[in-house]
């Protein structure tokens, strides 16, 4: 079978392609980026995305074909709306975080002259390379004295990032570049420039480090800026030269709650295929914290709640007084059994923190909140539209084990849906406890 990215980026002997048989994948690689599905995708990419070769094989399993429209209710950084394009296909996202709502509009359009992009970069780079010059800073070379009047964020935007993000002087220069793109801003360029400096922040300029959690690595004094920004922009100039020439159809990403569906038309979408969060502890919006604040797409508290508010609640941290979604599971026995045996273990432990007390009630609004999603989504499937959500066993709560992925099973039964196969993807080891977890692709089917 042809992948979609040979289908699309100029491969001629597709008889010489349909022979060749693909490599079996290790579990450790299984989740990896491969070097041939690089173009696009790492623009800008959460560091536990999901895999582009994961959304080829659904596409090739489900008989997908250019007629086809691909929705990702979950869309982070758009993996399965670059492979649907890649395959021919309109695709639709929906992503309840700015940020990775801008990358994955922007990671999906492919209309942009790469020679306009690599020329405007440069002068962007002159001209901020000039004001640094100007006050006495030289950013390719290393921190060599102290300065002063170095630009900072504001208090309230400080205390939306992680203490140590990011050090004073690669901070000074990353906002003079910032400065000197914000002039461009109606340009079209911008978009595609200013998520390079997203990307080069979180990789390349900032303190940050991932594990299963974003933390904070030992500080960097100093890091080029403009350099590592213009290594991004030729990468994006790269891939767009790729597809120059070539017709592809639209893709469409929306700012919007996965649990509401009224952007989407009715009867219009014969696929999902998606990863939405696992119950768990993990702050997701932590994870895009700082190019989020950095470059503007969260200013306040007010606006961190107000992105939280749209997201299935997955983890306590995101709990708000008014949410009600577990009043979709309130007769699943399995989910009560489970917020029941989370709280017997608390308190046997002696666990009284405020967080620890709601980790019953966060199990049972994140079943609530996929009850809600399925439910909304019924209305815009059309009648045998195939479904794919990767999704993990977790055991964050206490080591109470949460099969995720069988729970979502039942749940999408109970609402209409048809339960054609829940497929291991891969096993990781659990943080905490050191146990095999499974991560697996539920595969239903909208009977219509």
């Amino acid at each position: 079978m042809v992948t979609p990215t040979q289908l699309n980026l100029g491969f001629e002997n597709i008889e010489e392609i349909q022979e060749t048989p693909k490599p079996e994948l290790s579990n450790g690689r299984a989740n990896k980026l491969a070097p041939q599905d690089r173009a696009f995708h790492d623009w800008y990419r959460f560091v536990l995305s999901f895999p582009p070769h994961l959304v080829q094989d659904t596409i090739g399993k489900f008989g997908l074909n250019k007629n086809s429209v691909v929705l990702d209710p979950f869309c982070g950084t758009g993996t399965t709306l670059i492979e649907a394009k890649l395959a021919g296909m309109k695709a639709i996202g929906l992503e309840g975080n700015p940020f990775p709502h801008f990358a994955s509009s922007v990671k999906t359009s492919w209309d942009l002259d790469a020679d306009l992009l690599f020329s405007q970069a440069r002068k962007i780079a002159e001209e901020t390379l000039g004001i640094l010059k100007a006050q006495g800073i030289d950013d390719n070379f290393p921190f060599e004295k102290e300065h002063k009047n170095l630009k900072s964020l504001s208090p309230e935007a400080e205390k939306l990032i992680l203490t140590n993000s990011i050090s004073p002087l690669p901070l000074h220069k990353s906002l003079v570049l910032f400065e000197c793109l914000k002039k461009h801003e109606q340009e079209p360029y911008y978009r595609h420039a200013l998520l390079a400096l997203g990307n080069a922040l979180v990789f390349k300029i900032s303190n940050l480090h991932f594990g299963p959690e974003v933390g904070v690595r030992t500080p960097k004094i100093d890091v080029p800026v403009v350099s590592n920004w213009l290594v991004e922009i030729d990468k994006m100039a790269n891939d767009l030269r790729q597809v120059t020439g070539k017709t592809f159809p639209e893709t469409n990403v929306h700012l919007a709650d996965a649990r509401s569906l009224e952007a989407l038309e009715p009867d219009s979408v014969d696929a999902v295929i998606t990863s939405p969060p696992y119950p768990n502890e993990k702050d997701y919006t932590r994870t895009t914290r700082l190019e989020s604040v950095l470059l503007g797409f969260i200013n306040s508290k007010e606006e961190l709640r107000e992105l939280k508010k749209r997201l299935v609640r997955s983890n306590t941290r995101g709990i708000y007084k008014g949410d009600d979604d577990d009043q979709w599971v309130s007769e699943f026995p399995e989910i009560q059994r489970i917020a029941n045996e989370i709280e017997k273990r608390r308190i046997e432990l002696g666990k009284d923190s405020g967080f620890e007390r709601l980790y019953p009630r966060a199990t049972k609004l994140y079943f609530g909140g996929m009850a809600k999603h399925l439910a909304d989504l019924r209305k815009v499937l059309r009648p045998g539209a195939q479904l794919a959500y990767v999704v993990g066993d977790q055991a964050s709560y206490l080591r109470v084990m949460i099969r995720t992925g069988q729970i979502l099973g039942d749940i999408a039964q109970k609402l209409g849906y048809e339960l054609t196969g829940i497929d291991l993807f891969r096993t990781r080891i659990a943080t905490a406890t050191k146990e095999q977890l499974r991560e697996e692709v539920v595969i239903l089917k909208w009977k219509g």
